[in-house]
């Protein structure tokens, strides 16, 4: 079972300055497995952002036990939810991963064995230190405006704000949904937030599916729409936040309309399950390594 709730009912609202709204079969997430009517009305006037309501009427009322969609109501994961958690979003990197199908894959290999450093040490004492040769898109990695735009910011010009400790959002991306247009990302409050696209196209990283035509990806619409509610960097648990597929020929609008806007993209997280629909703080920092656009990063949240 999921841990968590929402509610479904009907409403009836009145309006102060005349005229009125009639809703049927509504679903909202809730905080707990209770909730009674005069709570209930007031999340789902918070959750639609309603004015100048006089009166809201609820009938019909059934909780289910079914994970968050989010919204501006709740933002916790329920009311057994622990303190403060790290949750890990991020593939670790292990030799001879595919990230992108035909990509080289890392090398992971030992540049001084424990047995070599004994003869450099006081006996007793001996270290290890290992030598990866990989390509900068491997396993799950940032993308900065330099990766599309040779003007671009790079790792070290794009600033700890875009990519540390952000207040963060995730969108439920219905399943069999390819295209995240502007309408799915309407209802989110993303100014300023590391908004996630949660997929679930994850569950395929490391098999030829997950480079398959039906990946999901963001379109340049949706990336329009995110450049023009300031969000702060975008993420998906997918193979590319574009469309990969042979009809889209090798455009990158997703892409370009963000990075064009100094908003970072991290591409292949996972895990995202695992968070609340809001209320954490997301974090995927890079080296800081010169005249390189992308880079593997630890990708984590705090949930709190």
């Amino acid at each position: 079972m999921s841990g968590q709730w929402r509610v479904q009912f009907d409403a009836e609202v009145t309006f102060a300055n005349g005229g009125g709204l009639r809703t049927e079969g509504f679903r909202l997430d809730i905080p707990g497995r209770e909730i009674d009517d005069a709570d209930l009305a007031a999340l789902f006037v918070r959750h639609l952002g309603l004015l100048m309501v006089a009166d809201v009427r609820i009938t019909n009322k059934t909780i289910i036990e079914e994970p968050h969609k989010g919204g501006r109501g709740v933002s916790g994961t329920g009311e057994d939810a622990p303190g403060r958690r790290l949750v890990e979003l991020s593939h670790p990197v292990t030799d001879g991963m595919v990230t992108l199908p035909g990509w080289p894959a890392p090398r992971i290999t030992d540049w001084l064995t424990r047995e070599a450093s004994r003869a450099n040490y006081a006996p007793g004492t001996e270290f290890h230190v290992a030598r990866i040769d990989m390509i900068a898109n491997t396993g799950t990695y940032v993308d900065t405006p330099a990766h599309r735009y040779a003007d671009g910011a790079d790792l070290t010009g794009t600033p700890l704000d875009r990519l540390a400790d952000l207040p963060g959002v995730v969108v439920r991306v219905p399943a069999d949904t390819r295209a995240v247009d502007r309408l799915l990302l309407a209802p989110y409050d993303v100014a300023g937030k590391a908004v996630l696209l949660h997929t679930g196209w994850s569950a395929h990283f490391g098999t030829d599916r997950y480079g398959a035509p039906e990946a999901p990806y963001l379109t340049g619409d949706g990336a329009g729409a995110l450049v023009e509610a300031g969000a702060a960097l975008v993420g998906i648990d997918s193979i590319n936040i574009d469309d990969m597929s042979p009809a889209a020929a090798g455009e990158r609008p997703a892409h370009s309309g963000l990075l064009a806007a100094g908003i970072p993209i991290v591409e292949h997280l996972t895990g995202l399950e695992a968070l609340p629909p809001s209320g954490f703080r997301f974090t995927a920092a890079p080296p800081r390594v010169a005249g390189m656009g992308t880079f593997p990063v630890r990708a984590f949240a705090v949930v709190s």
